[in-house]
């Protein structure tokens, strides 16, 4: 009897044996079943068992799309020397709604540090931006996404834009794709990429709100996307990418009230951006064309008055004298319906057309005089530079 007792006892030995060996080398069929006998027996165990999630993409994410841009976009920071200009526009309640990071009345303060962002477009180190971020700029510091730092040049500006382009000779620069803006559409989502308030590169989100933005007077030439994505004092001259992180516009300018974001934010279109580009980089300015006229917008009231059938158009109020359209036969009074075939809706279709032009070409424009169609033939001059 007692060497079945012992047979006995040496047998179960060796099962409990193997089955703590079992459980040991397989948890996930043993834990439970240790977990269930230790809360019978009224055991805790000192280490919880902590469950962690697979590695999985985010659904509804942007992170690809803003980690191929963000590289890209730089941080721009400027020293300008004491000036006193006329900034009489700056100081109208209109305009401090857009321009927030210019000095309201003029003066500047030698060393003064402004900051600003732009696009590295290129590997060669030219770099898109405002305008009105290195306008004046007596030395101009590039900090890239990666930390480093180098002195630019401007390679030329255009104001009627708010455009700039600057260059930086570094290596291995990472350059933004550009996008097709004319595939753009309201409701498509958007990525603001820039240095708001100095705080750091930022990204945000939104939708573009409306295309071909004009007649809000803070450029001479204007055809903006506007977007709800929040840009802010700083966002100036960074990007507003597509999902797949290519560049759709060069963010410029915001409407507000209060000095932050409200939700209305305006870009220049790539589209505009790389025509200006080129120019700039090819002969250091942008040539446009020009007639020498000023311009008046077709009212209701103006249409009676004229006896019009229509409203588009715009009034020639006045002509250069011994200009382009004054030599061409142009007189003040008339209604110019069209440029080269083209139909002028506005006055700022009508510049935008004329600004096309190659200065020294002819172009036909048909013009409404005394209830009839005349057309002329007139040799396109050269756009005097902005001031």
């Amino acid at each position: 009897m007692r060497r079945l007792w012992l047979l006995f006892a040496q047998t179960v030995t060796v099962v409990l044996a193997l089955y703590f060996v079992y459980s040991a080398t397989r948890p996930d069929w043993g834990a439970p079943v240790v977990a269930e006998k230790a809360h019978q027996l009224g055991i805790s165990g000192r280490t919880p068992v902590l469950l962690e999630a697979a590695p999985a993409p985010a659904p509804g994410s942007y992170r690809e799309a803003a980690a191929r841009a963000m590289p890209a976009v730089v941080n721009i920071l400027t020293s300008k020397a004491p000036r006193r200009t006329d900034n009489s526009l700056l100081r109208d309640p209109f305009f401090k709604k857009f321009f927030g990071e210019r000095h309201p009345d003029g003066d500047e303060e030698e060393g003064q540090m402004s900051l600003g962002s732009g696009v590295i477009v290129s590997p060669e180190g030219y770099i898109l931006t405002n305008d009105h971020v290195v306008d004046a700029a007596t030395e101009i510091e590039v900090v890239l996404a990666d930390g480093r730092k180098g002195p630019a040049k401007v390679v030329g500006l255009d104001p009627e834009t708010d455009l700039a382009v600057i260059k930086i000779n570094l290596d291995k620069l990472p350059a933004i794709v550009l996008g097709h803006v004319e595939q753009a559409r309201v409701g498509d989502v958007v990525l603001a990429i820039g240095n708001p308030f100095g705080v750091g590169q930022t990204v945000t989100m939104g939708i573009i709100s409306a295309l071909g933005r004009n007649h809000l007077h803070i450029n001479r030439f204007e055809n903006f996307i506007q977007t709800d994505a929040a840009i802010n004092f700083g966002n100036s001259g960074g990007a507003l990418i597509d999902t797949h992180g290519n560049l759709l516009g060069i963010n410029s300018a915001i409407y507000s009230q209060t000095g932050g974001s409200v939700g209305i934010g305006f870009a220049i279109p790539v589209s505009t951006a790389k025509t200006v580009m080129e120019a700039i980089i090819t002969s250091g300015h942008v040539v446009r064309g020009w007639i020498g006229v000023e311009t008046q917008e077709i009212t209701p009231e103006l249409a009676d008055s004229f006896d019009l059938s229509r409203q588009s158009g715009a009034i020639i109020a006045g002509v250069v004298r011994d200009g382009p359209a004054d030599r061409g036969g142009m007189k003040p009074g008339d209604i110019l319906l069209s440029v080269k075939g083209q139909p002028v809706i506005d006055t700022t279709e009508m510049l935008n057309l004329i600004a096309q032009l190659p200065p020294g070409a002819k172009a036909k424009m048909t013009v409404l005089r005394k209830g009839r169609e005349t057309i002329l033939d007139i040799t396109v001059g050269k756009r005097p530079a902005a001031k």
